[in-house]
């Protein structure tokens, strides 16, 4: 039986689904998902392999104009996407008329040399006639190789797209073992799943000001539990005070929420620490967004 194989990258605005829908595909969390704009911050690779065929799904920021050095990393990381793939899933959502920073995407979309397949999400949130009205506009902008509705967040429509996809694929090597489900490591998910939870439960001016590094992860080998300490960074004092919250609620809450989603994902019980401390204005510092995992090298 012929094996076949590609990449595909999903492309949008931010806050259109891409991380549910990946999420989807794959049958557990590996990119964090948040009601917050510009929640996923690097590339996230999601393995989809079968006894016939592997796609590897390339989860991207949600594009928008960037306002600080971060912004720019991240917008520059999801266009570097299509250099490096064989399909582009162009995602918006059928709840929201086409704005400019649709028609953004779509002008570099053009330039592109991959077949691109327009996919219109949510359509649980609307009356078939107002899916009807989005779709034909953006027909009139482009010409996609196909047009498919989904909902993400109820999996209607999902298995098709993968179909689709998986018709379009060439024969192939298998790039990644059968198991291997992404391709970043352990610290970097156990990081990400610290900030989902900062996300989830601060309010607007927290968010895009926080990032997570793992100081330490190791096996306790008294307790036989996984040992995690993390510092939540943030750029201003009173930041840290939401972030730790009165008498330290708001950090414990955090901690509590992100230690049982880790534990679901490495199959072992943790002992999660976590602290926060002040960076200044670290999203406008090369240097330190390299400390904390957003290396220009990725592009």
């Amino acid at each position: 039986m012929t094996f076949k194989s590609g990449f595909v990258a999903i492309l949008g605005r931010p806050n259109v689904g891409k991380s549910t829908f990946l999420n989807h595909v794959m049958g557990q969390k590996i990119a964090i998902m948040s009601d917050k704009a510009q929640t996923t911050r690097n590339k996230i690779m999601g393995i989809y392999t079968t006894d016939k065929e592997q796609i590897v799904f390339i989860d991207t920021p949600g594009i928008h104009k960037p306002k600080t050095a971060l912004g720019d990393f991240m917008v520059e990381s999801a266009y570097s996407t299509l250099r490096e793939v064989d399909t582009v899933l162009f995602m918006v959502t059928a709840d929201e008329p086409r704005g400019k920073g649709d028609d953004m995407i779509i002008e570099r979309l053009k330039q592109a040399k991959v077949p691109v397949i327009l996919v219109v999400n949510k359509i649980d949130k609307v009356h078939p006639d107002q899916l009807l009205e989005q779709i034909e506009d953006f027909r009139t902008q482009m010409d996609f190789k196909e047009i498919i509705p989904i909902s993400a967040l109820q999996g209607n429509n999902v298995s098709h797209l993968v179909d689709v996809l998986s018709d379009n694929l060439e024969e192939g090597f298998q790039y990644f073992p059968a198991d291997q489900i992404t391709d970043h490591p352990e610290r970097f998910l156990v990081s990400e799943m610290i900030r989902e939870k900062v996300l989830q439960l601060t309010r607007e001016e927290i968010p895009h000001s926080v990032a997570v590094v793992i100081d330490e992860m190791k096996r306790d080998e008294d307790t036989d539990k996984i040992h995690i300490r993390a510092t939540i960074m943030v750029e201003r004092d009173s930041q840290k005070g939401i972030v730790i919250g009165k008498q330290g609620s708001m950090l414990k809450k955090i901690g509590t929420l992100a230690r049982k989603d880790i534990e679901v994902m490495l199959g072992d019980k943790v002992f999660l620490e976590t602290w926060v401390k002040v960076k200044k204005n670290w999203r406008d510092k090369k240097l330190d967004l390299a400390d904390f995992g957003y290396n220009e090298k990725e592009y």
